[in-house]
This record gives structure tokens, C-alpha cells and sequence, in this order.
């Protein structure tokens, strides 16, 4: 039977599963979301109906469900030989994936202050699949882990010392599976090594960072401490003024309140006031809803603003780079954004930015700028895949 690798994504309320084979070629995908609440339900993607979940059905149940459904379709007809979860932080205790046990499961835990609406139901994915598949070589891979090359200049706060040796505090950064994924595609359509390349990543979906990386390592991420700062994002408020939080209070707005609405109610959400997909936004704007155009605005000038702050981290640049959901699909935020960029020589093709999908090396530059911009559709899975597969080969056998 074929070897297969199972890749495992659990965010705060959904749960992705992909199955890869020894190619890491995809064989399937599914996913269940709105877990923990009354309308949960899962789908394998070439399904049109639903998989039946009970209400509330948490994390481990909705795992059992797809990996059921993947059986019952003869798509997993045998076990996996390697496991691989996406993990948000950790910490600095991780620079690099890492084969799952004991020790690795408490550093995780420990790393949960730092990331409480993802880290434990990282775990709680982790616990499901050691229970459903004991014995097979299981790794997580940390967003986080591609930005332990920050040097210290761009991960400290300018805060008290003592408050990064004793809890941490510091700028982790995160979306790290994608940004290590450009790194290595980029440098293989410019025809350099990743060694060799140095570019500025932009991931830009629901959640938005991006990533100055030099000769294939990152030095700068606008992510910090938590996946709250930096770029506007769909819920996300991304910078703020810290004065902001004694300005609420004296208003009377409690703490968890001001943390429920910089996560949940903020960035393009917010500015709208009608949605995060930037999609209905793009129609919404062209349609005279001016709040719409403002919310796509401040996303366009914020992003650029930061692929100028990543240049200061880099001795040349090879390329920019967008992707994500927004930054491989929205050929007006690309526009917009670089309109922004002439003084420092970027420059689009306008015909190559809106048939992007038709080229293969990715290039939507004019002639006439200074740098090439590219677009490059992530693989955050298959990364993960890879990893997964590479840990297991140094597994001792069970």
C-alpha cells in the first residue's frame, strides 16, 4: 500500500485535514468548522453534502469524523507513516519542527500563555491523533519557529529587560510555514538558491504578516508578540497605540472587551462595518459604499508602509513577493499597494497583475521597475508534509 502522510490544522474553531502521498502530492483535503458550537459541521472537499457532527462537537470528535469519511471514500486505506500538526507558537523553545512526545507536548502547553486561542487546540488535535494512531511518528511545526533568526534588534520591545527574561516578552512572529515556503519558491523561479535570495514576503488572508528575509532566513516580521500586530487584517486590528487601553478604560471598557474587539471586530471588519472578505469588500467599494474603500485604503497604505520598513533589514532585494488568499487573489490591493511604492521603483505590468495565474514564473512587474514582484500561491501543508516526513525518517522504530 501506497505511504501516505496525514497533515493536521486546528484552528480555534475548525479543523483542516490533507493527505499527502510519498510524493507529497495531495491525495485529499477536508474540514470541519464552527466547532464547539450548535450548527458544527465537516465536509471532504470533493463532497458536496456535509458530514453530520453533533452539536458542539469539539475538536477530537470532528477529527474522528474526517478520518472516518477518508476511510469509508478508500482515500486512507492504510495507516500514515508520519503525522504532521501545524502549531502557532513556540515560544523559544522551538527554532524547527519537532517529533512529538512527552517533553514536546509540555513545551507546547508551557507556550499557551503565550497563544491561548490556538496553542491548546493545537494540543487538543495532537492528543486525538496519538490516541487514533499510536506508534506513528508525529510532528509539530511551529508558525513560529522560521522567525527564531530575528536578531535582536528586530524581536526586542523596548521594554524592561526583565520582562523578556523572565516572561518572554518579545516579537515571535508567525504565518512562518508560509513565509519559509516563499523563500525557498521564489528563489527556484528566480533560479537562485535559497541562500543565495533574499525577498520580502507578504501573506495577506483573513490573518496578514509579512517577512523580510534575507538570503533565505528571516530578519524582520510584523507580527509580534501575538498574531495581533502589525498589518490591518479581516478581524484583526493589527498596530495600535498602546495609549489606546487607558483611553478605553477611562471609558469604562473592560480589558477582555478591548481584547474581544482588537481580535474579533477590527481591521477590515471594523472599517466596514460590514465585512472581513475582501472580495464583497472590492464590490461593496464599487458600488459608492465609501466606508468599503476606506477599509481597502488603509489595508493598501498600511502594507506598504511595511514592505518600506522591511527594506531596512535587507542588503539587496531579489523580489516582492504576494500570497495568501488576498495577495494571490485580489489583483486591485496588489495595485493599489505598489501605487504607493514608486518612490523606492516598484512598478506593475497592469495586464500581468490581472492574468497572473497564466504565467509560470510568477512576475507581474513592468520592465521599468526596480524590482521584481512576483505572485506565488502558498503550500503552508505541504510544507508541514515535508517536515513530517523528514522527522519520521530519523524516528527510532517503535
Amino acid at each position: 500500500m501506497e505511504d501516505t502522510v496525514l497533515v493536521v490544522n486546528c484552528g480555534s474553531s475548525s479543523l483542516k485535514l490533507a493527505l499527502f502521498d510519498g510524493k507529497h502530492r495531495k491525495l485529499a483535503s477536508a474540514i470541519a468548522e464552527r466547532l464547539n458550537q450548535t450548527d458544527a459541521f465537516a465536509r471532504i472537499d470533493s463532497d458536496e453534502q456535509n458530514i453530520p457532527l453533533k452539536p458542539g462537537a469539539p475538536h477530537d470528535e470532528a477529527l474522528e469524523a474526517l478520518i472516518g469519511a477518508f476511510r469509508e471514500r478508500k482515500v486512507m486505506t492504510s495507516l500514515p507513516v508520519a503525522i504532521g500538526h501545524r502549531v502557532v507558537h513556540g515560544g523559544e523553545t522551538f527554532r524547527e519542527a519537532a517529533l512529538i512526545d512527552e517533553g514536546v507536548v509540555s513545551a507546547i502547553e508551557d507556550c499557551a500563555g503565550l497563544a491561548p486561542l490556538h496553542n491548546p487546540v493545537n494540543l487538543s488535535g495532537i492528543r486525538a491523533t496519538l490516541a487514533l494512531f499510536p506508534g506513528i511518528p508525529q510532528a509539530a511545526v511551529f508558525d513560529t519557529a522560521f522567525h527564531q533568526t530575528l536578531p535582536k534588534r528586530a524581536f526586542l520591545y523596548a521594554l524592561p529587560e526583565a520582562w523578556y527574561r523572565n516572561w518572554g516578552v518579545r516579537r515571535y512572529g508567525f504565518h512562518g510555514t508560509s513565509h519559509a515556503f516563499m523563500a525557498v519558491e521564489a528563489a527556484r523561479l528566480l533560479g537562485k538558491t535559497p541562500a543565495t535570495t533574499s525577498v520580502i514576503s507578504a501573506h495577506l488572508g483573513n490573518g496578514c504578516s509579512i517577512a523580510a528575509i534575507r538570503d533565505g532566513l528571516s530578519v524582520d516580521t510584523s507580527m509580534g508578540l501575538t498574531p495581533l500586530e502589525g498589518l490591518v487584517m479581516g478581524t484583526r486590528s493589527g498596530d495600535v497605540d498602546p495609549g489606546l487601553f487607558d483611553f478605553l478604560r477611562s471609558k469604562g471598557v473592560a480589558a477582555d472587551e478591548v481584547h474581544r474587539v482588537l481580535n474579533q471586530e477590527s481591521g477590515l471588519l471594523g472599517l466596514s462595518g460590514q465585512t472581513n472578505d475582501m472580495r464583497s469588500l472590492c464590490q461593496l467599494a464599487d458600488h459608492g459604499h465609501e466606508p468599503s474603500q476606506t477599509a481597502i485604503d488603509v489595508f493598501c497604505f498600511r502594507l506598504a508602509r511595511y514592505i518600506g520598513a522591511m527594506m531596512a533589514s535587507l542588503r539587496h532585494l531579489d523580489a516582492l513577493v504576494f500570497t495568501g488568499g488576498i495577495g494571490e487573489n485580489s489583483a486591485r490591493v496588489r495595485q493599489e499597494t505598489i501605487s504607493h511604492l514608486r518612490l523606492m521603483g516598484f512598478e506593475l505590468s497592469e495586464d500581468l497583475n490581472k492574468h497572473h495565474g497564466e504565467i509560470s514564473d510568477g512576475r507581474i512587474d513592468s520592465s521599468g521597475s526596480r524590482f521584481p514582484v512576483m505572485v506565488i500561491p502558498t503550500n503552508e501543508e505541504l510544507v508541514i508534509a515535508r517536515e513530517a516526513s523528514r522527522l519520521a525518517s530519523t524516528a527510532d522504530p517503535a
